[in-house]
């Protein structure tokens, strides 16, 4: 995978370099999420999908990233440690420019609610962005947590950047039998079986699950086509409740209007390096 510069209004852009010209290209927009049971993936016109963008989604986020082209050369983003730490240390390392052009945020302007028995999401209007979410699962490793997050870049690298991804052993042979988390490892995710955590050295955080399922959500809704201005607020959220709440939001007209930054600092991927304009710079390499 790799991160190229885009000039402003461009947005967060997917680009499949593995298949025809003409099909590559595949918006991260709420419009264009076709699954979402295990992770959020996007597919185009042309069918071609691109899985698992919630974490780099999230990196992008907590980097202030308006417009960039990923290139992919396959059909999901690297899993890296399951978290979003990998990226956003790797966005650090390749630097940032200012776009002479205005953020666009999207400002929640009444409370929108999406509810699936007991599991809810909602955003209402709020000052700057922030997440407060709870979980429950019947596993003496989580049992019920909740996490209040208001965002800023810095808060997010040390308190939600590192949430690892995870999942439970006993549920690793039937995902596997029906062709998923063929990659997953302990290197990848945090694995539960029964009450013990699997991985050697133990959890990141001693809430690491709650903050993971905040990294979700923050990805999930940066699809919405650009930052937030309000507050999330959800209880058992996953995937699909976070990807159903924006589709309301988006029928909901009133509920939401966007609007530009009150200076004109817009940023993209990644800093020149010396020689280059800010077109040329070097990209971002993910091994």
């Amino acid at each position: 995978m790799c991160l190229r510069p885009a000039p402003a209004s461009t947005g967060v852009v997917f680009k499949r370099i593995d298949v025809p010209r003409g099909q590559q290209k595949v918006p991260a927009r709420y419009d264009f999420v076709a699954d979402s049971r295990l992770g959020t993936t996007l597919v185009n016109d042309a069918g071609v999908e691109v899985a698992t963008v919630e974490h780099l989604m999230a990196a992008l986020v907590g980097s202030g990233i308006d417009n960039v082209l990923i290139e992919l050369d396959s059909s999901e983003v690297p899993v890296m440690d399951g978290s979003a730490a990998p990226f956003v240390f790797l966005i650090e390392c390749a630097g940032t420019v200012e776009l002479n052009a205005p953020r666009r945020f999207l400002r929640i302007l009444k409370e929108v609610r999406i509810e699936d028995g007991e599991k809810f999401a909602l955003l209402t209007p709020g000052n700057g962005f922030s997440v407060e979410l709870e979980i429950e699962f019947p596993s003496a490793a989580i049992e019920y947590q909740k996490y209040q997050f208001d965002f800023s870049p810095a808060a997010f690298k040390a308190e939600i950047s590192r949430a690892r991804t995870f999942g439970f052993l006993k549920d690793v042979e039937t995902l596997r039998t029906s062709g998923r988390a063929l990659g997953g490892s302990l290197e990848n995710a945090v694995v539960i079986d029964g009450g013990d955590v699997l991985n050697k050295g133990g959890l990141r955080y001693a809430d690491e699950f709650v903050r993971h399922k905040i990294l979700d959500a923050i990805g999930d809704l940066y699809l919405a086509g650009g930052p937030l201005i309000g507050r999330f607020i959800g209880s058992r959220s996953g995937h699909t409740l976070n990807y159903g709440l924006l589709r309301n939001l988006f029928n909901t007209p009133d509920a939401w209007v966007y609007e530009p930054a009150l200076d004109i600092e817009q940023r993209t991927l990644p800093r020149a390096t010396q020689g280059q304009s800010a077109e040329q710079a070097v990209s971002v390499e993910l091994a």
